[in-house]
């Protein structure tokens, strides 16, 4: 029997792919055929229930400075950058098994892949995972991304080109493990699961994180979505400093759409690291708060505000002794010619409440003594390919 499919599903591909290759949209149907006689690879793959979607991010970003470790991507300094080309895979019916696979390549995923295991790669496979759904219920086990935030790690889904202090400092990235989500009711959903902790692939050790969260969504102009992570950690994160010690994180995310065009969004955070300077030493807290408001001019042109808080109280985030706080606010325009593809430009501006964003680079002789300022200015110039 699967090999008698395997035969149809070749032979439909070879009907269907010159088509594919070497017909446009606007090319006139062949002689003694309508244009619609042959279903197209879309069409295809639609009738299978498998989606296929990718995209292309590239930008140019320079600073008065270094960011030091409160810019996620956008770390580096006057430099053109393939930021990320993704491309995801998936089979979700609403019953039964499934699955999805979701690759991405580029600097932002040496980034992510330094932040799971200590290695540069340019590749990292951001969520693998099967699925398997029954009624309300739906399980997935693998890799994914987090509950947790207002932005997430594909920059098409994001208003801004840079990231958030929240999504930088206060929550995590990704988690390997397992996650249920029942629907309570029509616009009510309860999630749980346990992981191996904060952007963790595998672990040689017990210790293990769970996550819980609600997503309340009661018409379509107001969501409110809340989680929480809690657990031991083995390692300080972005260190090897063993403390085996517990880190909590409670995420708070609502969003309000005022009207087809405004949109207002609050992402709030609390967080608390035990023995955060190493084995047997005090806890340390922080807070923060990051608020959106995206306006749509037209079909092509829009703005997108941002705002941010964070207090470090016991320094631990900024390696401060006392602590700080540190301020952001980020305006990026978006012009969207085609559904395919957009432009952003973007000024970010960066305070602190101490001398901590370094005027030296620190891949240079000069960084073992760096001049130091309390303020980064940033422009960004990104360009979005989706498809």
């Amino acid at each position: 029997m699967s090999k008698k499919i395997g035969a149809l599903a070749g032979a439909a591909l070879a009907i269907v792919l010159p088509h594919v290759l070497f017909a446009s949209e606007d090319s006139p149907p062949a002689s003694g055929g309508s244009a619609s006689s042959a279903p197209s690879w879309a069409d295809l793959l639609s009738a299978w229930g498998i989606s296929v979607n990718g995209y292309i991010a590239a930008s140019y970003y320079d600073s008065n400075g270094y960011p030091s470790n409160i810019h996620q991507f956008d770390v580096q300094h006057e430099t053109f950058q393939l930021d990320q080309a993704g491309f995801s895979v998936a089979y979700q019916p609403k019953q039964g098994f499934g699955a999805l696979v979701d690759l991405i390549a580029g600097e932002d995923a040496r980034i992510l892949h330094t932040a799971e295991d200590g290695h540069d790669n340019t590749f990292d496979v951001r969520q693998a995972f099967v699925q398997y759904a029954t009624g309300p219920l739906t399980v997935i086990a693998g890799k994914f991304v987090t509950l947790a935030g207002a932005e997430v790690i594909n920059p098409t889904q994001n208003a801004n080109f840079s990231r958030s202090l929240l999504f930088t400092e206060s929550e995590p990235l990704d988690h390997t493990g397992v996650r249920a989500t029942v629907a309570l009711t029509d616009t009510l959903n309860l999630i749980a699961g346990i992981n191996n902790g904060w952007n963790v692939t595998s672990t040689s050790y017990g210790s293990k994180t769970g996550e819980a969260g609600l997503a309340w969504t009661p018409n379509k102009a107001f969501s409110l979505s809340t989680s929480a992570y809690f657990g031991k950690t083995k390692y300080l994160p972005g260190t090897t400093v063993l403390v085996d010690a517990d880190r909590t994180l409670v995420d708070l995310v609502a969003t309000y759409n005022a009207t087809s065009a405004l949109t207002f969004s609050v992402n709030v955070d609390w967080d608390k690291q035990d023995q955060a300077f190493g084995a047997g030493s005090a806890n340390a807290k922080w807070y923060g708060a990051a608020a959106y408001v995206n306006y749509a001019f037209n079909d092509r042109w829009r703005v997108s505000l941002r705002g941010e808080y964070l207090d470090d109280l016991q320094g631990f985030l900024t390696s401060t002794p006392d602590g700080q706080h540190l301020w952001e606010g980020t305006v990026t325009v978006g012009y969207a010619p085609t559904r395919h593809f957009q432009l952003r430009l973007e000024g970010r501006y960066d305070a602190s409440q101490r001398n901590f964003f370094s005027r030296t680079n620190p891949n240079s002789a000069a960084a073992t003594q760096p001049v130091l300022a309390d303020s980064l200015s940033e422009f960004a110039l990104q360009g979005i390919f989706k498809f």
